[in-house]
């Protein structure tokens, strides 16, 4: 049987082979501490789940949901927008509702790229930016993250060659896995920068609650973009809201770009139950003392992370922003992020993603996910402390 030759950019997926090694650890009776799945271990407000249980009694809720029928989860986006940011968007032409950012940017290079154009993506990155680019036959040129320039990257460095065949351009700041932040400054840039070269500006933004105490809130790319004439952006519940198996999310941006990816989600699916959608409404009029709260417990368990990792002679740089810790391997450890990783969960089943994961430049990082209370990621670095000494 022969297969579409795009699917040989999935072959080689390095968070399968960790999918097995905590499988494997697991059957040699190893408790896995897992950190490397950025799933908040938090629970969802309870007037949240309120909302979502009182739809389950209405027989009503239980048929396919339209596109009309997402109309009055798009009109409290366009106010919880204009009240957030300050701007006016059309809920009937610049909102559509998706299951999670994640189906957004996915399934926005098939609006976009024909086979052979090229997108700019931040590499290291998130793999479901490369994954949608490959599905669209388009071709990828990395956007390198050094830590020297702070994880962001420098336009200048695309070659004009390169230019002349890009269609699409995806950021992500605060960013993961670098844990990066952005300034106003930097989206200008990158505006100014697409709009020379007539790109479609993507900015995903899972994080942008999550930044911690003294780090400004981080811009809307439609802050820059006012009359939004390239631009759209991807927001989810999972992360401030900790509904990541609710599967909700939305865009907002250029009508053209919304009604394209409308037409795409038509061809694949309809929308999520009713009742998630009406807990995604409430959400968005929740206190945001609740969403501080959660932000000040992550920035608790990654002091507590770092803190004993320090004690025991692995200093990591304190991240300013998202659910994560990204970490140079030690100097003394000539493993490969993978290899590192593979072995860590097999020895004492403390599982992180390798770097490598999330592009090329990754190579030679781990990130932990913070998705563990702060005394189990306590006795996780514990247990790391004495993996080191054994490699050392």
């Amino acid at each position: 049987m022969q297969f579409a030759q795009r699917l040989t950019n999935f072959k080689s997926n390095v968070f399968a082979d960790m999918s097995m090694a905590k499988t494997r650890a697991k059957k040699t009776g190893k408790e896995i501490i897992d950190l490397s799945v950025g799933s908040s271990d938090l629970p969802v407000d309870p007037h949240i789940a309120k909302a979502i249980a009182q739809s389950l009694e209405d027989p009503a809720t239980y048929g396919y949901l339209l596109h009309d029928g997402t109309r009055k989860f798009r009109e409290a986006i366009a106010q919880w927008y204009i009240k957030r940011y300050g701007i006016e968007v059309d809920p009937e032409t610049e909102i559509l509702t998706l299951i999670g950012s994640q189906e957004g940017t996915a399934h926005l290079p098939l609006v976009i790229l024909d086979p052979g154009d090229y997108a700019l993506l931040l590499d290291p990155g998130y793999p479901s930016h490369a994954g949608g680019v490959y599905l669209a036959s388009g071709k990828i040129y990395p956007l390198i993250l050094r830590v020297q320039n702070k994880f962001l990257p420098d336009f200048s460095e695309v070659p004009t060659a390169i230019l002349e065949q890009t269609k699409l351009m995806i950021l992500s700041y605060p960013h993961n896995p670098t844990t990066a932040t952005a300034t106003r400054t930097f989206f200008e840039n990158a505006l100014e920068f697409c709009q020379k070269w007539g790109i479609v500006l993507a900015h995903d933004f899972p994080y942008m609650d999550m930044v911690y105490e003294g780090i400004e809130a981080p811009p809307s790319i439609l802050q820059i973009d006012h009359q939004k004439k390239l631009s759209i952006e991807f927001f989810t519940f999972s992360k401030s809201y900790n509904m990541g198996g609710l599967r909700i999310g939305f865009a907002i941006g250029n009508s053209q770009l919304i009604d394209g990816l409308r037409q795409v989600k038509a061809a694949i699916d309809f929308n999520q139950y009713v009742g998630i959608i009406n807990g995604a409404i409430v959400a968005l009029d929740s206190p945001v003392q609740n969403i501080r709260k959660t932000v000040s417990i992550f920035q608790q368990r990654r002091d507590k992370l770092l803190t004993t990792l320090s004690g025991h002679g692995w200093h990591i740089p304190v991240p300013t922003s998202t659910m994560y810790v990204w970490a140079k391997i030690p100097e003394n450890i000539s493993a490969s992020s993978l290899e590192f990783c593979l072995q860590l969960v097999g020895s004492t089943g403390v599982a992180i993603s390798p770097g490598s994961g999330f592009g090329r430049t990754g190579e030679g990082y781990v990130r932990f996910a913070l998705v563990r209370d702060s005394d189990t990621l306590e006795l996780a670095a514990q247990k790391i402390a004495t993996f080191l000494t054994g490699m050392g």
